[in-house]
């Protein structure tokens, strides 16, 4: 069954459903409706009884002997329960009658309901007791079942009929509905294929708004970030090939003059200087990017978190990195913050930083810690010049440089580790400067 279509599947279970509903009704229908003519001819024979008993008026009938009375399909007999009496009913037999003597005697209410196979058929009868001439007799009042077979047979009959037709005709539309909802999933079965050989540029439309749209939305935008991703990857691509390319250029001309016995710069020191300068400059940007790849796999991995001082973790790297500007004023402000997440990661982030913010500052660097109820905020700010309100939403973005950028790879990198710690990172000119934020959740941190 699960390998047949989609389409044959929903018609399938909605031609089962429907034969499910017919034999349910075929079992259940012939005997309710016995039940329920059952009931109609109890009532029907009752009330013949009473119409019999109050305009009738066997009280004063002096023959207690046969005064059957028929009354459509109910006739009636008025019996001594005692006083033995053979003028009995044609219709019933001599020992049926004497049973029934015996149940009106034993009878406690007054009326009694009561059924028996006679002659291959079903009597309902109902036993009355009443007084006739101031003897003690009943009133039997009986019906055959023909009347109630004979409806229950027509109706049942006519149900078939139906129910054959509904059946026959459902088919029609059941194959329709199928096709109906298996049509859009097959139009986007045939997208998602296109989609694992890399033919994403097709957008996908499917006009509806229920769980199957809802998919086809979800899909769409899947498309979309593949299609952006995929763009994402060859401008990486191009502006790693640009970005390496300048370096190994610098690298290979300059080391080709000094085999040549020429010096770019005057003496083999100041250009053996600028080979190991681009030379640096290279390995960085292979750290680099070596690291964004890092951070991209991570993201796809449970990450390993440890509780640490973040506050401790940046008394560290200013001490470390303030050495190459040493006329900057710094300025720290930093409450005690313990955070969970990866130390090694958070180094990065801060490094990155505050290379950033040495790079562009002219006379002051100023550090924050402040703590909210549901996060903290650390603050970076700088008094360099402004950033380009054009490209402020794409700092963040791989190999975007303001004016003074050497790589494009750093900010991308704080992004990064701050979307692996859940947190937020943004950029906002101030007044005399430009303040890097980053958001970080709040976490209680058991002491050990």
């Amino acid at each position: 069954m699960k390998n047949k279509s989609l389409a044959f599947q929903i018609w399938f279970v909605f031609s089962g459903i429907l034969l499910a509903i017919s034999i349910l009704l075929v079992i259940l229908f012939p005997t309710t409706l016995r039940g329920f003519f059952t009931q109609e001819i109890y009532k029907t024979i009752e009330n013949e009884q009473l119409i019999l008993t109050e305009y009738g008026n066997p009280g004063n009938n002096h023959d207690l002997g046969d005064t059957k009375q028929k009354d459509r399909s109910v006739s009636h007999l008025v019996l001594p329960i005692q006083s033995p009496y053979f003028l009995y009913s044609e219709e019933l037999p001599i020992d049926f009658i004497k049973q029934t003597q015996e149940l009106a005697t034993n009878q406690s209410r007054s009326v009694e309901r009561y059924e028996k196979n006679l002659k291959n058929q079903t009597l309902f009868y109902v036993i009355r007791k009443l007084t006739v001439n101031g003897e003690q007799s009943y009133l039997l009042s009986y019906s055959w079942d023909s009347y109630r077979n004979d409806l229950v047979f027509t109706l049942f009959r006519q149900l078939m009929l139906v129910m054959f037709i509904v059946f026959l005709f459902s088919w029609i539309p059941s194959i329709w509905l199928a096709k109906y909802l298996s049509r859009p999933l097959v139009t986007l079965e045939k997208h998602v294929k296109m989609f694992s050989e890399q033919e994403w540029h097709e957008p996908v439309e499917v006009d509806r708004n229920d769980e199957i749209g809802k998919l086809g939305h979800t899909i769409e935008k899947m498309r979309q970030h593949l299609v952006r991703k995929d763009e994402a990857q060859q401008t990486l691509l191009q502006n790693i090939s640009h970005d390496l390319k300048t370096p190994v250029m610098v690298i290979r001309g300059y080391a080709k003059s000094v085999n040549d016995g020429i010096f770019p710069k005057g003496d083999l020191t100041s250009t053996m200087d600028v080979i190991e300068e681009e030379s640096e400059k290279l390995e960085k940007k292979i750290k680099d990017l070596l690291y964004l790849t890092k951070l991209d796999f991570l993201s796809t991995r449970k990450p390993t978190k440890t509780a640490f001082r973040l506050d401790e973790l940046i008394h560290d790297e200013v001490d470390r990195i303030k050495w190459a500007k040493s006329k900057l004023d710094w300025q720290l402000h930093l409450d005690e913050a313990t955070i969970l997440g990866d130390e090694e990661q958070w180094e990065k982030l801060v490094e990155n930083l505050l290379e950033n913010s040495l790079r562009y500052a002219n006379q002051t660097i100023s550090i924050s810690i402040t703590k909210a109820s549901q996060h903290i905020v650390l603050r970076l700010w700088n008094d360099g010049p402004s950033i380009d309100e054009a490209i402020m939403d794409q700092i963040f973005e791989p190999f975007q440089k303001g004016h003074k950028g050497e790589f494009g790879i750093g900010l991308s990198i704080v992004k990064r580790i701050a979307d692996l710690h859940a947190s937020k990172v943004w950029a906002t000119n101030e007044e005399n400067g430009v303040a890097f934020y980053t958001e970080i959740p709040l976490v209680e941190v058991n002491a050990k």
